[in-house]
């Protein structure tokens, strides 16, 4: 007999192909090289992975300059921009860039509309390192635009050559709502060649909208600074949970939160070791939420190649058994 509590919990969550692929590239550096092996900026955005790389041995500085000339540094799944890759080979250092391929593929589009001289549109978050990555494949072409409310900022050249593209890790229904609004200002605005809201992000946001609408409340693992983490307990709120919290462990939960509630829905950022989500539900299975019922919209098998640097001594093997390998360059 049950007590009538039990956790829905959303797959796919947690670590995503580009995630998975640069926490690798750290590991491997400092297998391969020995500490210490600097980062610039977060290599993804989770507390958790950023401290236990630390106590590997990974330095985490925010630029370059703080490197010392001719050490090693890698770059964060979140893409550079030209500058950060000038200023490395200024001093000397060697760079294994662990940018995202689909953060990469994004950059290439920026590159290709500026040469075609399209005014670019880039729906993104101001002072995300991803956005400022790609911003500055061409600071002359590009405008971020950071809400469907700032549509109304926007002023372009030409009316009739527009493009927009994405952050990767947006709201899949903001985005769209701020190329509705876009649309609505320039009828010409032409759509990129693919989807730039990356598979992860996309198909976390539609778990989480199958589950919240039976959820009295939804918890999203996922560090503060974790752009689709954040989205994530948006969508829960915005698709009829109660009441929705991110958290970046199980040491964050509150007593409160469970008044009144018989089913709590997890999830977790794409940037999120399971670990974590282990441990939650190791707690809430203290609090008496101990039935699990997973609540899965797709089945992700995606692997990205390993930097091109850390290829040559080390294989390809998936982190996780059933994932498919994709050789993606990134430039």
């Amino acid at each position: 007999m049950t007590n009538g509590k039990k956790v829905l919990l959303a797959a796919p969550r947690g670590y995503c192909a580009g995630v998975d692929r640069a926490v690798v590239a750290v590991e491997k550096a400092l297998e391969q090289y020995g500490a210490p092996v600097y980062v610039r900026k977060e290599i993804v955005h989770n507390k958790h992975v950023v401290s236990t790389l630390a106590e590997r041995g990974a330095i985490f500085v925010d630029e370059t300059d703080q490197v010392p000339e001719g050490a090693r540094v890698v770059f964060s799944a979140h893409g550079v921009s030209p500058a950060v890759h000038q200023a490395a080979a200024d001093r000397k250092l060697d760079t294994i860039d662990a940018t995202c391929p689909l953060v990469t593929k994004v950059h290439k589009e920026a590159i290709r509309f500026a040469k075609d001289d399209f005014d670019i549109l880039l729906i993104g978050h101001e002072g995300h390192e991803e956005v400022e990555g790609t911003y500055g494949e061409a600071p002359e072409h590009i405008q971020v635009v950071g809400s469907p409310d700032d549509v109304h900022k926007v002023v372009v050249r030409d009316p009739g050559k527009v493009i927009w593209i994405s952050q990767t890790t947006l709201s899949v229904d903001e985005t769209m709502e701020t190329v509705r609004r876009l649309r609505e200002r320039f009828p010409s605005l032409q759509d990129p060649p693919s989807d730039d809201i990356c598979y992860a992000t996309q198909n976390r946001q539609v778990a989480v909208k199958k589950l919240a609408p039976s959820c009295d409340l939804v918890i999203v693992v996922g560090s503060a600074n974790s752009s689709n983490s954040v989205r994530l307990m948006e969508v829960a709120l915005e698709s009829g949970a109660r009441d929705a919290h991110r958290v970046d462990g199980s040491s964050e939960l509150q007593d409160d939160w469970f008044d009144g509630v018989a089913t709590v829905g997890v999830t977790s950022g794409a940037s999120v070791p399971e670990i974590l989500v282990s441990e939650l539900l190791a707690d809430l299975a203290s609090r008496g939420f101990g039935e699990v019922e997973e609540v899965r919209t797709a089945t992700e098998d995606l692997l990205f190649s390993l930097p091109r640097e850390l290829r040559a001594t080390h294989s390809q093997r998936p982190r996780r058994e059933g994932r498919r390998a994709l050789s993606v360059e990134p430039r």
